[in-house]
């Protein structure tokens, strides 16, 4: 139940989000543009509106996208891993290499939001703020401790799923959400027409008058 919860809510973060920075930076961008047309009573409606916050916020945003993404990126496989070297060697000393990485991988991230922890603990207590938000310093830095130790969590999952399994989260980078599993098991060699090339092994086949292959 707790881990379907942080699934999703990883899920949701990064999808608002990157609408939310998307949307901004359009706003921003067609603002800009628009004040530049000498439209009377328009431009200087437009003028009036202040949007110097945008760019600091899409930067805020897309930091906080990044920590939550990496642990994202944990669970579902999707990191860029150098295992060439590892896949060469037995089975058990590979398991071990796995498991030390996962667990490396989970100290290294626990360091890092321990530390960003304490250093946000220490800015609650100052007035420093943002240049042009002035958010509270300490809210923006949030995301360090969050997303490293919700990235430490996902570590430690992973590494007591391959201990438990043997298997790692792996990201077919073929598969498209929501699209329905007997989509992927159409076979274009099968199809009753001459657009699709049979393969080498099948002997030529004669067609009907219906179009069906015999």
């Amino acid at each position: 139940m707790i881990n379907r919860f942080l699934d999703h809510l990883e899920e949701w973060i990064i999808t608002f989000l990157m609408g939310a920075a998307t949307l901004v930076i359009f706003v921003a961008v067609v603002h800009r543009y628009a004040t530049g047309f000498n439209i009377p009573g328009v431009q200087d409606a437009l003028l009036k509106i202040d949007l110097s916050w945008a760019q600091e916020l899409c930067i805020y945003m897309f930091v906080w996208m990044a920590k939550f993404g990496a642990a994202y990126g944990v669970r579902t496989g999707i990191h860029v891993g150098v295992d060439v070297l590892i896949n060469r060697l037995s089975d058990r000393h590979r398991a071990r290499m796995v498991i030390f990485g996962l667990l490396a991988g989970a100290f290294f991230t626990f360091i890092i939001g321990s530390f960003g922890a304490k250093f946000v603990y220490e800015l609650a207590f100052t007035d420093q703020t943002s240049p042009d938000l002035e958010l509270p310093k300490w809210i923006v830095y949030l995301c360090v401790p969050l997303g490293s130790f919700l990235m430490c969590f996902r570590f430690l999952q992973v590494a007591l799923t391959f201990y438990r399994t043997g298997e790692l989260p792996h990201h077919d980078v073929a598969h498209v959400e929501g699209v329905e599993e007997a989509a992927a098991e159409i076979n274009p060699f099968l199809q009753a027409d001459d657009l699709h090339p049979r393969p080498v092994s099948e002997p030529p086949s004669k067609m009907g008058k219906d179009g069906d292959r015999k």
